[in-house]
């Protein structure tokens, strides 16, 4: 049996009817992952795929997309199945038709995941670790906010830079910097708010019904910031978001210097994942961060 009739398989398992659909059409989508579009006469589904090494990071996907689906606030795509089957892991999700975005699809976003940052837990991180990108990204859970992003995210990131050979200049000023997290955040005392965890502009849709759609998370409990933080270093948000968000949740001082030290992190996974230009932004980063420092 082939890998696209076990999928079948268990899609009709979960439907509680046959689904019998033709060939797998490949599409765009999915990043570090192969996506696919199936469909029968009545239903589609989008499917993507990876190694089964990777079965843990649908899983942790699927997971995710419950937890802000239970949240009952961002439409997200409903996970269907996932598994491995023959050295592939998959996940199938709902498939959700997209249109152009809107300035009032972005607005009612803002407005969405003000409400969804309202969502809270008793400590920072969740109750399993996922992946940013293709990176590890662990949650292991914890009462301190700066506890937590100096050891479980840019301590991280540093350990994975220093093992993939970096040196030098860039390692000096990120130890420096995560040295100095609790002086960073010493003002700061952030409730662990429900968060995306991976928020820039090729996660947002609009759907075809005109309500904003995220999907792709990595999920955990922690400082609303960071996700608003992401928002802004790729793009992708314009302004009627930024202002339905402040309306309805507003930012308190001292995000500007906090948004460098959150955008760190997703930075350093870049370094991490890619090399190249990116070093020379943390490097930057970095020095602008331990400015606020001396």
């Amino acid at each position: 049996m082939g890998l696209w009739a076990e999928i079948g398989i268990h899609i009709s398992s979960v439907l509680g009817r046959k689904f019998i659909f033709s060939e797998p059409q490949t599409v765009q989508g999915g990043c570090i992952n192969t996506s696919h579009v199936v469909r029968d006469g009545v239903q589609k589904f989008f499917v993507k795929t990876n190694r089964s090494s990777l079965a843990d990071m649908f899983a942790a996907e699927a997971d995710g997309l419950l937890e802000l689906a239970k949240a009952g606030v961002v439409r997200v795509p409903q996970p269907v199945c996932w598994g491995a089957a023959l050295g592939v892991t998959y996940l199938v999700l709902e498939h959700i038709e997209f249109t152009e975005h809107s300035d009032g699809a972005s607005a009612a976003f803002g407005s969405q995941l003000a409400q969804l940052h309202q969502v809270h837990a008793s400590r920072f991180g969740w109750h399993r670790n996922s992946t940013i990108g293709a990176t590890p990204q662990r949650n292991s859970r914890e009462e301190s906010w700066a506890v937590f992003w100096r050891e479980h995210r840019l301590g991280y990131q540093l350990q994975l830079a220093i093992g993939n050979g970096h040196h030098g200049a860039l390692i000096a000023k990120l130890e420096q910097v995560i040295e100095g997290i609790p002086t960073l955040l010493a003002s700061h005392q952030p409730q662990p708010a429900l968060l995306h965890g991976d928020l820039w502009g090729g996660n947002f849709a609009v759907g075809i019904d005109g309500r904003p759609v995220v999907f792709d998370p990595a999920v955990y409990y922690g400082d609303r910031e960071t996700d608003l933080a992401m928002t802004e270093l790729f793009g992708g948000f314009g302004p009627r978001f930024y202002s339905a968000y402040a309306s309805a949740y507003p930012l308190t001082a001292g995000y500007e210097v906090r948004r460098t030290l959150y955008n760190l992190y997703h930075v350093l996974n870049h370094v991490n994942l890619f090399g190249g230009g990116y070093a020379r932004q943390a490097e930057r980063m970095a020095g602008e961060l331990l400015s606020e420092l001396h």
